[in-house]
Parts: C-alpha cells; sequence; structure tokens
C-alpha cells in the first residue's frame, strides 16, 4: 500500500549531531521528499547533502527555495525562536527540535504568527508516537488500568560533561535537565493522559560550577547558570497526580522512567526518549502477583525522528490534526517554567493552556505511512 498523496518538500536547518536521524526518518516516509539542507558552518551542510542525496544552501536560499513546504529546525535552543520565526515568515511550515523555544512568550507569539499566516507550528519530541508509547496508550484507552490516579516520572543523571562534545551550554540559560529533557517526558504523559492542570516544584543545584571531562573539553570549568534538580508534583485535568523529578545530580538510581498507577492496575512506561519498549504491566486480576511483559502493538519502534514532520505533512495535505504540535509544545513549555516559578514563590502555579490530548495512531500502519491510506 502507497499513499496517493503528493510528497512534501523538505527542508532541514542545522546539521549537526542529531540531523542525521532526521534524514534517515524522512526517508522512510512517502509523504517527506527531502530537498535540502542548510548549516552555518557550509561543509557540514555539504557533507550532509552528499550523504543524503539532497542540495546543500545557505539559510536565506533554503528559505526561498519553490519545493520547501515545511522545514526542520535543528538549531540549538536558544536560536529556536528566531529561526522559527523566519521560517514562518517565508511563508513556510516549522517543526522544531525541542524545546519549542527558550523562553514561554516566543513560543506564543509562533503560535500566533503562525495561525496569521495560515501555517502550521510542530515541535519535538515526537517520541511519543513510536510502537512503546502508543502500545501503551492503547492499554489505557482499553480501560484495562482502569482510571489512572497517580504515577512517577524520573530523569536522573550526572549530567552530560563526561560524554557530551560540547557540554557546556546544558549548564547555560536554555539548558539545565528540565528543559533538555522533561519535555520527553512531559509530553509522553500528555499523550497517555492528557494535559497538566497545576505543579507544585522545588529546584536546586548541587555545584557552582562543573568539571568536563569528554575529551574535547577535559577539565575545562564549566558555569552552572540554572537548576540542575527538580523534584515536582504534577495534577492532571483528569485528577491524576504524578510524581516527576529530573536531575543532573544523581550518580545512579534504579527507578522506571515512567510508572503509572490505576484502580485496576499498573504499566510501566518505556524511557520517553526512544521509540520502542519494553512495556510491562499488572492488573489486579493476575493470578501471578508479577509484572508481565507486553508485546508491542505498534510499529516505528526504532529510532524514529522525523516521524511528528511527517505526521504534520499529512495535516499539510490533508487538512487533518497533527500530533507533536504547537499546541501541545507550548502546553510542555509552560509547566517546565511553573518548576522554577513554584520554587520561588512556594507554591502552587496553575496552567493556563488546555491542549487537546493528541490522538492515537491508527493500528495495522504499513511502514512508511501514518494514514490508513
Amino acid at each position: 500500500m502507497t499513499t496517493s498523496l503528493k510528497p512534501v518538500g523538505l527542508g532541514i536547518i542545522g546539521c549537526g549531531k542529531i540531523s542525521q536521524a532526521y534524514f534517515d526518518g524522512a526517508k522512510t516516509f512517502e509523504i517527506l521528499k527531502v530537498v535540502g539542507c542548510a548549516d552555518l558552518n557550509p561543509a557540514v551542510s555539504q557533507a550532509q547533502a552528499k550523504a543524503n542525496g539532497c542540495e546543500a544552501m545557505s539559510v536565506d536560499e533554503l528559505l526561498a527555495h519553490p519545493e520547501i513546504e515545511l522545514v526542520i529546525n535543528l538549531t540549538i535552543p536558544a536560536a529556536h525562536a528566531e529561526v522559527s520565526r523566519k521560517i514562518l515568515e517565508a511563508g513556510k511550515h516549522s517543526y522544531c527540535e525541542k524545546p519549542i523555544t527558550v523562553d514561554l512568550e516566543d513560543a506564543q507569539e509562533l503560535l500566533a504568527l503562525a495561525k496569521e499566516k495560515d501555517l502550521l507550528v510542530g515541535s519535538a519530541p515526537d517520541t511519543f508516537l513510536g510502537g512503546g508509547i502508543q502500545t501503551c496508550r492503547q492499554i489505557i484507552d482499553s480501560g484495562a488500568l482502569g482510571r489512572i490516579v497517580s504515577g512517577t516520572a524520573f530523569m536522573m543523571g550526572r549530567g552530560p560533561e563526561s560524554w557530551h562534545p560540547n557540554p557546556g551550554f546544558y549548564y547555560l540559560k536554555g539548558g539545565g535537565p528540565v528543559l533538555d529533557m522533561a519535555p520527553y517526558y512531559l509530553t509522553a504523559l500528555i499523550n497517555l493522559i492528557g494535559p497538566v492542570a497545576s505543579v507544585q516544584a522545588h529546584t536546586s543545584k548541587a555545584f557552582e560550577t562543573r568539571i568536563a571531562t569528554c575529551k574535547e573539553h577535559n577539565g575545562e570549568e564549566l558555569p552552572v547558570e540554572v537548576s540542575t534538580h527538580c523534584s515536582a508534583i504534577l495534577e492532571f485535568v483528569s485528577g491524576a497526580v504524578i510524581t516527576a523529578v529530573f536531575s543532573f545530580d544523581v550518580p545512579k538510581h534504579g527507578h522506571s522512567p515512567i510508572e503509572l498507577y490505576g484502580t485496576k492496575g499498573s504499566l510501566k512506561v518505556p524511557d520517553p526518549n526512544t521509540f520502542g519498549g519494553p512495556v510491562q504491566q499488572y492488573l489486579l486480576d493476575y493470578e501471578e502477583k508479577e509484572w508481565k511483559d507486553v508485546e508491542l502493538t505498534f510499529g516505528y519502534d526504532s529510532n524514529m525522528r522525523s516521524i511528528g514532520a511527517a505526521d504534520m505533512a499529512y495535516a499539510i495535505r490533508t487538512d487533518r490534526p497533527y500530533r507533536a504540535n504547537g499546541d501541545v509544545a507550548t502546553h510542555v513549555l509552560e509547566v517546565m517554567h511553573a518548576f522554577e516559578k513554584s520554587s520561588d514563590s512556594q507554591q502552587a502555579v496553575t496552567i493556563s493552556s488546555r491542549p487537546e490530548r493528541p490522538k492515537a495512531l491508527p493500528e495495522g500502519l504499513v511502514e512508511g505511512l501514518l494514514d490508513e491510506s
């Protein structure tokens, strides 16, 4: 089975390490046609263009190219707002790496600009469209767990200075464990149980400076401008209460990435920074009182970056809703900003945005398609 829709011309701005995963994912979907790529370093974009069979361009050339309708923005977080604004002003649809912007006001302005120009804005993460979390979504929607009443979400580690080739920006404005990693967890939770209603949080940082041990910056002192540990209680519109911790201050831990607890059973959700499993569930009516492995019921369980952009491309062609949308991404950003706001005020913060829960993917999709036909 193939789609009868005309492919959407795709451009990529930012050809760093993550870009190859986007190029690879885009080649999977019939709805996408990679036309060109651009980077501030022309040698980098030329290398990626050669490796992926597209044209290397300047940013201005890419934004003016008549065949490019949708642009993926893979620049650093501090540049997300400016580059996405240029994409929209050029009359192109915009899909951005997470977070959608650093400042909440910028994200809200992007949504308004897109609406004014009748364009679409999307944002990573799109990992919730992978087979692991879509299988969890199916379990929850089936009612097997009953009503979800509570849960946990843990992303904890020692920080990126030992392995990332450029770790310094993780500790400057726009970095930290919340803006860097919480989007995966929050987006997954919103997909599974709906939007967040309020946040009560406490933030801290263990060190004023960090010492890089990666080979590229070994021994370099890294100033820490942002909080590196956040503990939060998230109340969802559904009534579920989730305990979440995002930290670069933890040497080692033994918690699952996400667990959800319902009135009839519990669910272990896989790492939301991946597209696959494992998924485990426990139901109260099990004879054996142990977790059981659940076979994934959806595909796209490998590294499938660009699946969110492909879903947007279907929306461009058929005017249907798309899942990794700007409303969800801006809601996630509002929640993340509420962590620090709550910690500073020592009060719960009400979340004003209420995006719709993204629609689940249809079952039985053929590889390369996101709609049934």
